[in-house]
C-alpha cells in the first residue's frame, strides 16, 4: 500500500491506455496488470467521441467500466498555455483534479521543458489541481516542482516510448536519496519487465508505462508480466538486498570442513 495525495493505493503500477491494437486487448491487459491507475489523454477521448466502440468511441465510457482510478495527461502539450488549458479541459471531461502534467521540450528525445513544467505546475496547483510532474532525473528541477506544490515526482528514466530502461541509474539513486519522503514514479523508458524491477529495487514507489505493453507481441501478457516484476522488485527493496563487492565471499563455512593431514609419512614416526 501505497499513498498518493491522500489516496491509498494497493497496486503500484500506473498503466497508459494508448496505442492498443484493440479495445478488447487493452481491457485484458488492464485486467491482468492489476494497474491501480490508467493514464490517458484528452486528445483521445475529443477524437473518439463521435465513433463507436470498436473505433475508439466511447472511450471514456470504456476506461470507467473498468473501475481502476484516472489519471488524466496533457500528452503532447508545448507550452506553459496549452498544457494548463488542456488540464482544465480534462477536469470537466474526467472529472477528476489529478492531472499528469507533461509539457514537451525537444521533438526527438520528447525531453520535458523543465522551466515551462515548473510555471505550469504552479499555475494549476494553485487553481486545486493534484500534479503529477514528468519531469528529468534533475535534483534542483525537482525541488522547484515541490516548491511549487507538487506532492508527487516522476522522472524518467529514457526518452518516452525508447524501451531502453535506466539509463543512468546513479542518478535515478541519487534522486531517491534526495527526496526520500517524496513520492516518486519512474514515469517513461521502462521498456522490459526487468527494467521494472531495477528501479523499483533502487527504492521508487511505483512505475508508469505504457509502449512497453501496448506495443509487445502480446500486451496482456506483458501486462501481467509488469504486475508481477514491479511487485517483486518492492518486495526485494524492502528485504534490503546486498550491495555489490569486489571480490569473493565464500558462501559455505569453513567450520567442519574435512582437513587432510598430507605430511609425509616419516614425520609421523613410521618407518
Amino acid at each position: 500500500m501505497f499513498t498518493l495525495y491522500d489516496t491509498t493505493l494497493s497496486s503500484r503500477l500506473l498503466l497508459g491506455t494508448a496505442r492498443y491494437p484493440s479495445p478488447a486487448i487493452l481491457e485484458e491487459a488492464v485486467r491482468r496488470s492489476g494497474a491501480g491507475i490508467l493514464t490517458v489523454s484528452l486528445r483521445r477521448e475529443l477524437a473518439g467521441a463521435k465513433g463507436d466502440k470498436s473505433r475508439g468511441g466511447a472511450f471514456f465510457e470504456m476506461i470507467k467500466a473498468l473501475g481502476v482510478r484516472v489519471l488524466p495527461n496533457t500528452a503532447g502539450c508545448h507550452s506553459v498555455q496549452e498544457a494548463v488549458l488542456t488540464a482544465k479541459m480534462a477536469r470537466e471531461v474526467f472529472a477528476t483534479d489529478w492531472v499528469k502534467l507533461e509539457v514537451i521540450g525537444h521533438h526527438d528525445t520528447l525531453q520535458p521543458d523543465v522551466f515551462a513544467l515548473v510555471e505550469a505546475a504552479r499555475i494549476l496547483t494553485a487553481e486545486g489541481f493534484k500534479v503529477f510532474p514528468y519531469t528529468t532525473e534533475d535534483l534542483v528541477v525537482g525541488e522547484k516542482l515541490l516548491e511549487a506544490g507538487c506532492k508527487v515526482l516522476m522522472p524518467w528514466c529514457a526518452p518516452i516510448g525508447s524501451a531502453m530502461g535506466p539509463v543512468n541509474p546513479a542518478a535515478l539513486k541519487a534522486y531517491r536519496a534526495a527526496f526520500s519522503d517524496v513520492p516518486l514514479i519512474v514515469d517513461a523508458g521502462i521498456g522490459r519487465p526487468s527494467h521494472a524491477t531495477a528501479v523499483m529495487e533502487l527504492g521508487f514507489d511505483a512505475v508508469l508505462l505504457n509502449t512497453a505493453v501496448s506495443g509487445a507481441g502480446d500486451p496482456a501478457a506483458m501486462a501481467q508480466a509488469f504486475g508481477q516484476a514491479i511487485a517483486a522488485g518492492r518486495t526485494a527493496y524492502l528485504a534490503d538486498p546486498l550491495e555489490p563487492r569486489d571480490m569473493a565471499v565464500p558462501s559455505t563455512p569453513v567450520i567442519g570442513k574435512a582437513v587432510f593431514d598430507m605430511a609425509p609419512a616419516a614425520a609421523s614416526g613410521r618407518a
